[in-house]
């Protein structure tokens, strides 16, 4: 009896090295390495894909939804459509942008029946004032005789060395809260490209978006976050004269 148990944690022991081993070669295999492992239902694959992409699914599901629980519940379908779906997979983009457009089409389809979700011609469409990504005070007009169109009041630049942590991480958090109140696409636009660092190409594939829809909405909210950022400086450098 005690044999036969020994047995038993041993060939346990070495399956769980097989599909270590398993996830490890796929992951340098790459997408297809990777989605060959997950057909042959390799575990530990599966989880070198979760451990990936959770906390960006649950990030981006919080775009559409009406609270964490509901997005949560939408990345848990996401991993269940996928299990499902793999073998349908047919590699025409990489497993991460299949896996997003199927969690953007699921919390998209859970925020419209909460009534939360703002459609891409709402936002890109109107041209109210408070739609413009930038003031149009700050470029010269037509008129100009040297420079129409061109930037009169230019944006300041912002990088900040290592030397000065505190404003560094001041400015960081100014751009994180920005980010948050921004619309909902061009919140999950910029996201993507500019935190979660995909490409443009992916984030169209992943969104629905057309090339050109993707870069409005994302000049948009980059020039949003900018304009906040510029303040809180106008507003630090008020301080210190003060």
């Amino acid at each position: 009896m005690e044999a036969t148990e020994q047995r038993s944690e041993s060939t346990a022991t070495i399956d769980s090295q097989s599909d270590a081993e398993a996830a490890s070669t796929a992951c340098l295999g790459g997408d297809k390495a990777l989605v060959e492992a997950l057909r042959s239902g390799c575990e530990a694959s599966f989880a070198v894909l979760i451990d990936r992409h959770q906390a960006s699914m649950l990030r981006v599901a919080e775009f559409y939804v009406a609270d964490r629980a509901a997005a949560e519940d939408v990345v848990q379908e996401t991993w269940m459509a996928v299990i499902r779906g793999i073998d349908r997979f047919d590699g025409r983009s990489s497993i991460k942008t299949w896996m997003f457009r199927i969690l953007t089409n699921r919390a998209k389809t859970m925020g419209q029946r909460a009534a939360r979700v703002v459609p891409v011609s709402a936002i890109l469409g109107g041209a109210a004032a408070e739609d413009c990504a930038v003031d149009p005070a700050r470029f010269f007009d037509a008129r100009h005789p040297q420079w129409p169109g061109h930037w009169c009041n230019p944006p300041t630049a912002w990088a900040l060395g290592p030397d000065d942590q505190v404003a560094t991480n001041e400015a960081i958090e100014v751009v994180l809260l920005a980010i948050t109140g921004l619309p909902a696409m061009q919140r999950t636009v910029i996201t993507l490209r500019d935190v979660e660092c995909w490409t443009s190409r992916e984030v169209c594939i992943a969104l629905a978006l057309t090339e050109t829809n993707q870069r409005v909405l994302l000049h948009r909210a980059r020039s949003r976050v900018r304009r906040r950022l510029e303040q809180h400086e106008d507003e630090a450098a008020d301080r210190l004269e003060a």
